[in-house]
């Protein structure tokens, strides 16, 4: 196929309108919308905080962050979901610094890299989190390159001063609020770092809220909706969606620190009601094994991405639980989300159509007639990236377009497939195959394992691919026999099969595929 340019319907006038404030007005705009009163955020231990509540931490906390930094400083953010994170998010705006999201899931190596990368001076956490995660000497080697404040600490130094602003911040904010353009920078998130040291990913207060503004347009929330995130906010997709829309959008919202308390979350989801949840669809899975009963029936629907939903998933929360699971699709540097599925029009198999505002390039792939290489632009689209080369330094996007790597077909109606990352498809032959197809076939034969192909050498036919799976006993004759009655070419049927007990897992919940590759090239003796 030539190359090819698609725009989606345009963002409405309003939403046009309202991407032009930064973050920090977005929330007081949010606050004076639905009253300071409202009960917003529902916290890990169950406690419940208004707006006007958020919005005096956020003043008070901005003081002694004031004092500790300098203006324009990025501070980084280390603590998991919850009221915290935001009330940190929130403080960080309200002094006047950049807010940088840190996975304390990557190690200190990455830690390190990403500190340097963006630059940081200052990281905030909190001396509870740090305990029960059990993070102590992660903390203490982190702090040879920043300097740690802790939240407890933060409450004893806002002084006077900053029990004036709490007080007088909500009342007259226009006094005591940034003055941030929305195209300045307004938060720092950083890749996986798969790829050698994590890059950093710069997002203006627009971006954020233009795909806070897409999402509201694309998917339809019913008045009286209670949204439930067990995603990490060092992820964008647990951020955006999962935490920010909700907050600026007046809906209540359960925070959960860590996605993978399977039972308590099922029993959490039971208990407050709640009725739009975020996942993956790993992680849905074992929150229905998990649910005692109907459990989960208060659930209308189930968002899910960072992987493909598969049809058992669908299958299990229409006739157990009789709710909808909507695929959709993004990454960090989109802030995040590019497409969905929408409620009542689900396709299953694509990631729905492109939210409102958003340009696709589709250029040609060798080997592939009816797909391409996905390039993307629109409001949501980072500024560009820090690389580890150069700390502090963005990068801007030529004319604006971002590669997502990702490979995709179209079809008439706008509906969008995955076809697998560029980097996912192995040449065998001549011919292009998708580790992606390899795992739905695998998926298709054994819908209770989990299955992740990687690519290794072969002398004779240049790759090969060899599936790791966490079933016991599986048989490739079941897999050969699958795919002869469904149409996949016989060299998407991998040789080999490697059963594990586990696979690998990032802390995002998507698979480590570095780790699966490297099990793979272990299994075939090209390691040492």
């Amino acid at each position: 196929m030539g190359m090819q340019v698609l725009k989606s319907e345009d963002l409405s006038k309003q939403g046009q309108q309202r991407i032009r404030r930064n973050l920090f007005q977005a929330f007081l705009d949010a606050c004076e919308t639905q009253g300071a009163k409202k009960k917003i955020v529902t916290d890990g231990d169950g406690r419940v905080f208004s707006y006007g509540e958020i919005l005096r931490a956020a003043f008070a906390l901005s003081s002694p962050l004031r004092k500790r930094t300098d203006p324009r400083d990025n501070i980084g953010i280390l603590l998991p979901t919850g009221a915290g994170a935001v009330i940190a998010l929130l403080s960080i705006h309200a002094a006047g610094r950049t807010p940088a999201m840190l996975n304390f899931t990557a190690g200190i190596k990455n830690l390190k890299a990403a500190a340097s990368t963006a630059p940081l001076k200052t990281v905030v956490t909190a001396r509870k989190f740090i305990e029960l995660a059990n993070l102590s000497s992660l903390i203490e080697g982190f702090s040879e390159t920043v300097d740690i404040i802790y939240l407890e600490d933060m409450r004893e130094e806002i002084g006077l001063g900053g029990k004036l602003k709490a007080v007088l911040g909500p009342i007259i904010p226009q006094i005591f609020s940034p003055k941030s353009s929305p195209d300045e920078t307004g938060i720092i998130l950083f890749t996986s770092g798969t790829e050698g040291n994590p890059k950093g990913v710069v997002l203006s207060h627009a971006n954020i809220l233009a795909n806070i503004e897409q999402i509201e347009e694309h998917v339809k929330l019913e008045e009286g909706d209670k949204l439930f995130n067990p995603l990490p906010t060092f992820h964008c997709y647990g951020l955006t969606a999962g935490t920010l829309w909700p907050i600026f959008s007046g809906y209540p919202v359960v925070l959960h620190p860590s996605p993978l308390q399977t039972k308590t979350i099922a029993e959490r989801i039971a208990k407050t009601r709640s009725t739009v949840l975020f996942a993956t669809d790993t992680f849905l899975q074992q929150y229905m094994r998990a649910s005692v009963g109907d459990g989960l029936n208060s659930l209308r629907i189930a968002v899910c991405g960072a992987e493909r939903v598969r049809e058992e998933t669908r299958k299990v929360a229409e006739d157990r639980f009789a709710f909808e699971v909507l695929e959709g699709y993004g990454v960090t540097e989109c802030a995040p989300v590019l497409a969905a599925n929408q409620p009542g029009d689900i396709r299953a198999g694509t990631i729905g159509k492109m939210l409102p505002g958003i340009e696709t390039r589709l250029d040609p792939v060798e080997g592939l007639e009816d797909a391409g290489r996905l390039w993307v632009r629109g409001p949501n689209i980072m500024k560009g990236y820090i690389s580890p080369d150069k700390p502090g330094e963005v990068m801007p996007l030529v004319e604006g377009w971002h590669d997502t790597g990702d490979v995709v077909s179209v079809d008439s109606e706008g509906y969008y497939v995955i076809r697998g990352r560029v980097k996912r498809f192995a040449k065998i032959g001549g011919e292009m195959v998708s580790l992606t197809v390899v795992e739905n076939c695998a998926s298709a034969v054994w819908p209770d394992h989990t299955h992740a192909a990687a690519i290794v050498p072969d002398p004779k036919k240049g790759e090969q691919i060899i599936l790791i799976t966490n079933h016991p006993k599986p048989k490739r004759e079941e897999l050969l026999r699958w795919s002869q009655t469904h149409g996949v070419p016989k060299i998407a049927v991998p040789k080999k099969i490697i059963s594990v007990d586990s696979l690998p897992v990032l802390g995002t919940g998507k698979l480590d595929y570095v780790s699966v590759t490297n099990v793979a090239k272990q299994a075939m003796g090209l390691v040492d």
